[in-house]
């Protein structure tokens, strides 16, 4: 397993401190994307994100898919190109 980087650090700090109790996982996919658009060359470019949380109960796709990329702030768009986002209750 790859050694986790500052924006990935940074990412998991941010998603555990906004959704306590949350089972995150968080994967590195921008070896996947390497030399295609919105590789920046840092090797953290590309995530997909699976959480699953209690609090999301009641929302749809949309709304939980807003409050993860609330709780990033300037990250998506700023220093990750792309983030593929599954949000789920504990039952889903």
């Amino acid at each position: 397993m790859a050694e986790k980087g500052p924006v990935q650090r940074e990412m998991e700090g941010l998603l555990a401190a906004a959704f306590p109790g949350a089972n995150i996982t968080l994967s590195n996919d921008s070896a996947q994307h390497r030399g295609h658009a919105g590789d920046d060359g840092s090797g953290e470019s590309h995530f997909s994100l699976l959480i699953i949380w209690d609090g999301f109960a009641g929302q749809n796709r949309v709304a939980r898919q807003r409050l993860v990329n609330r709780a990033l702030g300037d990250l998506p768009g700023q220093r990750v190109h792309a983030l593929a986002i599954k949000a789920l209750t504990p039952g889903e």
